[in-house]
C-alpha cells in the first residue's frame, strides 16, 4: 500500500491523499455508483457540497445510466476536473483547453492501466442488456472488478490535479 502523505488544495484544506482513496472505494463499497463514489469524495475541494455532487454525478454509473459506455467513475474524476480547470466564462478559451488537455491526460492513464475506458469492456459484460445486468449482479461483477477501477480514477485524478510533477 502506499505511503500516506498529505497536500493542500488550492484553497489550503490539508488533503490525505492515501485517505480520499480509500474514502472513494468505500463510498463505492457502500453502494453509491462509481460516478458518485469518485465525484463526492473531491467536490468540496471545490466549493461543491457532497449532496449537491452526488445528485449531479447520479446519472454517470454503470458507464452512462448503465449504458456500459464511459465508466462512471471516470466521468465522476471528469467533473472534478472541470470544476478544478474550466471557466465560467463562454470566452475563456484557454480555461477550456487547459480543461479538454487535463482530461484527455487523465483518460490517457487510466486507459494505460485499465485497456480501456469503457465500462462493459472493463468489466467484460454488457450491463445495458437485462441478461448482462443479470449475469453482473449473479457473478458479483460489478462488486470484485469495479473497486479496483474506482480506485484507480482516484489516484490518477488525484497525481493529475493535485500534481505528480507532469500535468496540473
Amino acid at each position: 500500500m502506499a505511503e500516506s502523505w498529505t497536500l493542500f488544495s488550492e484553497d489550503y484544506m490539508p488533503v490525505e491523499r492515501e485517505s480520499n482513496v480509500e474514502k472513494v472505494v468505500s463510498l463505492f463499497k457502500e453502494g453509491f455508483s462509481c460516478s458518485q463514489a469518485v465525484c463526492a469524495v473531491y467536490a468540496e475541494h471545490y466549493g461543491l457540497n457532497r449532496e449537491t455532487a452526488l445528485r449531479i454525478s447520479g446519472g454517470f454509473g454503470g458507464g452512462i445510466g448503465r449504458m456500459g459506455e464511459t465508466c462512471g467513475a471516470l466521468s465522476g474524476a471528469i467533473i472534478i476536473i472541470g470544476l478544478k480547470h474550466s471557466g465560467v466564462k463562454a470566452d475563456d478559451k484557454a480555461a477550456r483547453l487547459k480543461t479538454y488537455e487535463v482530461v484527455r491526460e487523465f483518460l490517457k492513464r487510466f486507459r494505460s492501466r485499465n485497456n480501456s475506458i469503457l465500462c462493459r469492456e472493463l468489466i467484460s459484460c454488457d450491463i445495458s442488456t437485462p441478461e448482462g445486468f443479470k449475469r453482473a449482479m449473479d457473478e458479483k461483477i460489478i462488486a470484485t472488478r469495479c473497486p479496483q477501477f474506482v480506485r484507480d480514477a482516484a489516484e490518477i485524478l488525484e497525481g493529475i490535479v493535485w500534481g505528480d510533477g507532469e500535468i496540473i
